[in-house]
């Protein structure tokens, strides 16, 4: 079954709106909400920005962060 977010189509701006991914999100990237460039990213799909965060974020992080936004 898949899950309620297409991380090909679901933006950032979709995650942080919805109660459940946000919770992920400030879970497993605590510092995103102050990230300086948060303004001009919302706008982006998902898989979009986890492909760029790889120079950011570690991988483990990346893949446990998918994983969970698509078992919702």
């Amino acid at each position: 079954m898949a899950g309620r977010f297409d991380l090909e189509t679901t933006t950032l701006q979709d995650l942080l709106d919805d109660p459940e991914s946000r919770a992920i999100l400030d879970e497993v990237v605590p510092e995103l909400p102050e990230h300086p460039m948060l303004g001009f990213v919302k706008g982006m799909p998902v898989n979009q920005l986890l492909q760029l965060a790889g120079a950011q974020i570690p991988a483990d992080k990346v893949a446990t962060l998918r994983e969970r936004i698509e078992a919702l």
